[in-house]
């Protein structure tokens, strides 16, 4: 089994590191955007950097072509994501090749649905929120409490 942890740096990283538990001990690799702490996750783990599109169609393209060629190359079984954009065209990709995707609702959306969630609620085979009030937006999903 191997995992594509797929997140924008930033918080949404920094939330999916908090899952060690879940992919330590598997065959893993992370897909990011070139921030400081995916760089310096890069350091000591598999990081695979990938154009953040931030709503740009054309930077879209480009992290699409870029996530399907490090998907070809990589094959992971599961696909686990905290968002945002830059993880958005992996997950696309992996439930076009028959792969499981995870999502994660961000710990900071209470109050509001993310643009990311609002997408991948309608793909993820597992959607999970960390605070009950996510109920509201997402009827289907899953209650996983807290990942820190």
């Amino acid at each position: 089994m191997k995992i594509c942890l797929a997140a924008s740096a930033g918080g949404h990283l920094t939330e999916l590191l908090q899952l060690e538990k879940v992919w330590s001990g598997t065959e893993h690799y992370f897909l990011s955007n070139k921030r400081s702490n995916a760089l310096e996750l890069a350091k000591k783990e598999k990081v695979h950097f990938a154009v953040c599109p931030r709503r740009n169609p054309l930077k879209f393209i480009a992290n699409f072509f870029q996530s399907l060629w490090l998907f070809a190359k990589e094959r992971p079984d599961y696909v686990i994501s905290t968002g945002a954009d830059t993880a958005i065209a992996t997950c696309l990709i992996a439930k076009l090749f028959g792969k499981k995707v995870v999502f994660i609702e961000s710990f900071c959306r209470i109050k509001g649905p993310s643009q990311s969630g609002k997408i991948m609620y309608k793909i993820a085979d597992l959607f999970l929120v960390q605070w009950k009030e996510n109920f509201e937006f997402f009827p289907k999903a899953e209650y996983a409490g807290s990942v820190f």
